[in-house]
């Protein structure tokens, strides 16, 4: 294996405070605030660079308009559908009454305030409803279960994330007959009308998964902004630099990382299944013929979402797996092949050598291997010597000069990335 580089672009340095400010005081939110009044703010369940820091300075903003701001998890039946854990995983991001210095609201309760076209009931997290007004923060991203105009980011929080466990399961069964993006767009309209929403704050970040954009806005500008937010967030995406890759070892999978535990975007496996031939004629990119996944992150907190989509994982993922919480997900979700447990070895050395034998190959020195630490930070490749040729072609990627075996401990698993 070498170590390989994707030289990515730097995002200008962006001073938070400063900017979040500024975007409060161009979008005039503090002049809809009055004081006294309660402002409910959602944040999610997704690994977001800076979450404390930007949820911090929006809760100041609001302190010092004379609001009383408070937290509502937004994430839908994350966090195994309950109040405590949906607490626990804002707290893995610093994110507590303690720490921040307002209450938190974490009631799964939700009330129906309409109706969509589709003839879909909309709900909303009852505790926000008791408030005056209502702030989303999250990021805005292509997203893991569909393609389109659309992804992750305030629409589908104010739907998805607001509407808990109950809208996130009336919207995912919906989606499942008339699509992601047309359940999504129709109740985030319903709830833009009705709900009193002061502002999204958007969230775009880097190949580097960092910070690069921030932007406050105004309810009636929340459809127009995501459309061409979601536009600058694909082109900052970070992917694999190989179209064809026979074997891809990924460290870690989790919900921190991706909704869908490894970004389908980047492994170019979809929700609903895959095929595992070793000749297809599917024009996704990339075309990963086995991957193996090794470990759960430690902030997915066993939600294991996501490994159905590799071919062959480890035992001892298999024996962290917190089953309620993945299954609860996916039947959410209802993406159940997500959750399929693959075929699994007690040590990566023997994992690794069953995933290279199912893949037939006479050479198994051609074969081209990559092991990445996960879907979502990727400017670190190790590679097999069979995939250097085809990366010289890339621009913006640095080969290391030396190529070593893989390294395992006593155990028989791969040494840290």
């Amino acid at each position: 294996m070498i170590e390989v580089r994707q030289n990515f672009p730097a995002s200008p340095p962006l001073d938070l405070q400063s900017e979040i400010e500024q975007q409060f005081k161009a979008a005039g939110i503090a002049g809809k605030i009055s004081p006294g009044m309660r402002i409910a703010v959602g944040v999610g369940s997704r690994g977001i660079t800076n979450l404390q820091q930007i949820v911090r300075i929006t809760l100041d903003i609001l302190i010092r308009a004379g609001a009383r701001p408070f937290i509502v998890p937004a994430m839908g039946s994350h966090g195994g559908a309950t109040p405590e854990g949906q607490a626990r995983v804002l707290a893995e991001y610093g994110i507590t009454p303690q720490a921040l210095g307002v209450p938190f609201e974490t009631s799964m309760a939700v009330r129906k305030i309409g109706v969509a076209p589709g003839g879909l009931d909309v709900v909303f997290s009852d505790a926000a409803l008791q408030a005056d007004g209502i702030i989303a923060i999250n990021r805005v991203k292509p997203h893991t279960d569909f393609h389109g105009t659309l992804g992750s980011g305030i629409q589908k929080m104010l739907t998805i994330g607001f509407g808990k466990h109950v809208g996130a399961a009336n919207t995912h069964r919906a989606a499942m007959r008339i699509g992601h993006e047309k359940v999504i767009r129709e109740c985030a309209g319903v709830i833009l009308n009705c709900v009193p929403v002061l502002c999204g704050v958007a969230l775009v970040e880097d190949q580097h998964h960092q910070t690069a954009e921030v932007h406050v806005i105004r309810p009636e500008s929340i459809v127009r902004e995501e459309n061409r937010l979601l536009e600058r967030s694909r082109a900052l995406m970070p992917s694999l630099p190989m179209d064809e890759i026979d074997l891809l070892i990924v460290d870690m999978i989790g919900k921190e990382l991706s909704g869908t535990g490894m970004d389908t975007n980047v492994i170019g496996r979809g929700i609903l299944g895959y095929s595992a031939t070793l000749h297809s004629d599917d024009a996704r990119s990339p075309r990963i013929f086995r991957i193996f996944v090794r470990d759960l992150s430690p902030h997915t907190n066993g939600n294991g979402i996501g490994i159905g989509l590799a071919d062959f994982t480890t035992t001892r993922l298999v024996r962290d797996l917190d089953l309620r919480s993945t299954y609860i997900n996916a039947l959410t979700s209802l993406g159940l092949p997500t959750v399929n447990i693959p075929i699994h070895f007690e040590t990566d050395r023997e994992t690794i050598q069953h995933s290279l034998a199912s893949l037939a190959s006479s050479n198994t020195e051609r074969l081209r291997v990559m092991r990445i630490s996960d879907t979502l930070n990727l400017e670190r490749l190790l590679v097999s010597e069979s995939c250097t040729e085809s990366l010289r072609q890339h621009a913006g990627i640095t080969i290391g000069n030396q190529a070593k075996p893989m390294q395992f401990d006593e155990a028989g698993n791969l040494l840290p990335f």
